[in-house]
């Protein structure tokens, strides 16, 4: 190639060579710094459009697992409450059973049936758990707990539920006429003029309401395991997740570092080639010197 005093072509290849060792050393040292291969959608808008999804979903589930773990309490308590009713309610048919021997007096009974009815009533009001109670309430109440959400194929968002018919948890009911899983076991009066057939009635009465109690505890339960399932499903899932997206934008560091040492080198070497393309002038200028 010819010299010109007009254009150093030298320089300018030297020039060029150096700005692309630049723009890859930014973007290298850019994401050293960021952790990411892929930071904003000009860097890969496929996979970060993927990603951004993937992030929202996630977002999504970290709420899930939030009404997760508020559902776990409710249940808890309730689970708690229902399983405390029943052993007193098996206390108070015992002292019924009692009650038909002759020789005790049915008013001292009486009294420790009425302090059992009692902590039956403290039992129900205390079942409490943020705000809610499901021993307490209206006979047909029901509520949800939100435990799943996903994309279908055309990527509209669905949320998944469980169902709690919670009305037939109450152990007393706010509803005029209702008695809630206690029935009348808790109206039922004991006094020494109580007969033998009303004994009768107010142990078939506790009966009744200890079955009822075994299987509001047992449906409690059911929804217990299930709320622990999907607990570990959207933990997973979220992990799994993770993992997606750190494959589609995370930088490799080791790779990332091994570049940053190479793309160094290269630019040291471009600044000593600049230099040396730029010395070609004076050569030309040193000939008409001499």
């Amino acid at each position: 190639m010819a010299n010109s005093l007009k254009t150093n072509f030298s320089a300018m290849t030297a020039l060029q060579s150096l700005n692309a060792t630049n723009k890859s050393l930014e973007k290298t040292q850019g994401r050293i710094s960021t952790g990411f291969k892929v930071n904003e959608a000009s860097d890969n808008a496929a996979y970060w459009a993927i990603a951004s999804t993937l992030r929202s979903d996630n977002a999504a589930l970290s709420t899930v697992q939030d009404s997760l773990g508020l559902g776990a309490g409710l249940v808890d308590v309730a689970y708690t409450g229902l399983t405390e009713a029943k052993d007193i309610v098996d206390q108070i048919r015992s002292k019924l059973l009692g009650a038909k021997e002759k020789s005790l007096d049915k008013n001292l009974v009486s009294l420790d049936i009425e302090a059992l009815k009692n902590q039956l009533l403290g039992v129900a009001t205390g079942a409490s758990y943020s705000g809610q109670n499901w021993l307490i309430g209206p006979p047909n109440g029901s509520t949800t707990i939100v435990s799943n959400y996903s994309r279908t194929t055309t990527g509209a968002a669905t949320v998944g539920v469980i169902n709690i018919a919670v009305g037939s948890l109450a152990l007393f009911s706010t509803a005029a006429g209702a008695n809630g899983l206690l029935g009348t076991v808790r109206l039922n009066t004991l006094s020494s003029a109580t007969t033998d057939a009303q004994l009768d009635t107010f142990i078939a009465d506790a009966t009744t309401a200890v079955n009822a109690l075994i299987r509001a505890a047992t449906t409690v339960g059911t929804v217990k395991a299930q709320i622990t399932l999907q607990q570990d499903y959207v933990r997973n899932l979220r992990d799994a997740i993770d993992r997606g997206i750190s494959s589609l934008v995370d930088a490799d560091m080791n790779e990332e570092s091994t570049r940053l040492q190479a793309l160094q080198v290269q630019q040291q070497l471009g600044v000593q080639a600049l230099s040396i393309a730029n010395q070609s002038s004076q050569s030309i200028l040193r000939l008409f010197q001499s």
